[in-house]
């Protein structure tokens, strides 16, 4: 949070400023009317603190810009000329308090601790309003959605997130932490199927110095370096078995012990998971151990498909547009009605990770202010089959299709898989699959 002073005497300033950064605020510090009003144009001041008399005017003309320009932010007036009608107009101009001079440091403290749990509380409240602003979408599946996660955040739980690829499972997982008493602390992501068993289990138990090969320092690991706050634990499907018995005695115990040591160390931890993958299946297979499964189902919340609330991919399309406008210092201010009508029927097998790739191509692509999109098609060669009466081989057609046109979108992209696979209209993992089986 930030906080301005504003005082002509240095020694009130400075004064102010110890006890404001040691309740966590970041400090501006102004000792006129302009200077202040120059710093709340520019700045989000949480909570600003003003002396009545200045050298140029009076605490009440900072009052009365702030509340006649919208700023917002609590406004707590300083004065050594307190009386009841400066107390009343400070108050019809929106202060949250006054502090009459010579003021005692633990009223102040006290005052300042008081507007900051006022702050934080209302911080909340907008950030219960406003749940998931990544969370793009007004359709029912998503209403239901943001709705599940602003019931479940206050509730230190352990949840499990499931849904495709591509949905958004790490942003829901963000949300919860964010609604949560837990939001100060640390959000801790780590993917299950990024890392090989041994590497995984010592990136999340840590280890002590000497425990294996390369161990030169001793390492905390993630689960504690989450502690007190939530630990995300992306494609938790694809976490080997063994390394699942540790994680859930972890789970009933909340103790860690790290490799190479018989120390066992306590953890408060908000453990949030993930996968795409059809758990009760991987159970039959051997693959995912039954009570690891119903320790971490205890809430279950499922991130619906993109076919699913097509009516949310224009508001989708929308946010991308500004979001790479910004990063790519491109401005895009008309969108051809048929890049939204292919989007619409567009199958997006890889869900929101998908069409957020093809909205970037189109907007690293536009020219003058403007995405001009042909709809991608397979233009048909000269070459032409018939069905004989010796017959065909269909496979052997179908592979020199595919390999052809793979070959064509590799070029055309200049060998960027990411674009290659969204002028085919598959995910990555399909195009890597088929890059794969052809050994192109």
């Amino acid at each position: 949070m930030k906080a301005l002073i504003v005082d002509d005497e240095k020694n009130i300033r400075e004064l102010l400023r110890i006890i404001l950064e040691e309740f966590g605020f970041s400090v501006f510090e102004a000792s006129t009317v302009k200077e202040a009003v120059s710093l709340l144009k520019g700045e989000d001041i949480d909570l600003s603190l003003v002396d009545l008399k200045l050298p140029d005017g009076t605490g009440m003309d900072v009052l009365r810009f702030a509340s006649e320009n919208g700023i917002g932010g609590e406004f707590v007036i300083i004065t050594a000329f307190a009386s009841s009608d400066t107390a009343v107009e400070a108050m019809k101009l929106g202060a949250y308090d006054y502090i009459p001079k010579p003021f005692d440091i633990s009223d102040v403290r006290l005052l300042i601790r008081n507007v900051k749990e006022k702050l934080s509380l209302e911080k909340r409240l907008q950030e219960v309003e406003t749940v998931g602003d990544e969370l793009i979408g007004n359709s029912p599946p998503m209403l239901k959605l943001k709705e599940t996660i602003r019931k479940v955040a206050p509730y230190d739980v352990d949840v499990l997130i499931v849904g495709e690829s591509g949905t958004g499972k790490e942003l829901v997982a963000r949300a919860i932490h964010r609604l949560s008493r837990r939001s100060e602390a640390p959000f801790i992501a780590i993917n299950c199927a990024s890392l090989p068993s041994e590497l995984l289990e010592s990136e999340l138990f840590g280890y002590r110095r000497g425990a294996f090969t390369g161990a030169t320092s001793n390492r905390k690991g993630l689960i504690r370096e989450a502690d007190g706050g939530t630990l995300f634990l992306d494609e938790i499907g694809d976490m080997p078995v063994k390394l699942q018995a540790k994680l859930l005695r972890f789970l009933e115990e909340r103790e860690v012990r790290p490799l190479g040591s018989t120390e066992r160390i306590p953890v408060d931890v908000r453990v949030i998971a993930a996968t795409n993958r059809e758990l009760e299946e991987e159970i039959g297979k051997g693959n995912f151990r039954e009570d690891f499964f119903y320790r971490l189902s205890k809430f279950v919340i499922e991130v619906p498909p993109l076919r699913k609330r097509r009516e949310d991919i224009p508001l989708l399309i929308e946010h991308f547009i500004r979001l790479f406008s910004r990063k790519y210092g491109k401005r895009v201010e008309k969108v051809d009605s048929n890049f939204i009508e292919y989007l619409m029927e567009h199958p997006l097998k890889g869900n929101v990770r998908e069409l957020r790739n093809i909205v970037e191509r189109e907007v690293i692509l536009s020219d003058n202010g403007r995405i001009v999109f042909r709809r991608p098609s397979v233009q048909r060669s000269d070459l032409s089959f018939k069905l004989g009466k010796e017959g065909i081989d269909l496979k052997r057609v179908i592979r020199e299709v595919e390999v052809d046109l793979l070959k064509q979108a590799l070029r055309a992209s200049g060998g960027d898989r990411r674009k290659a696979a969204s002028l085919l209209g598959l995910t990555q993992r399909e195009l890597r699959y088929r890059l794969s089986k052809y050994n192109l």
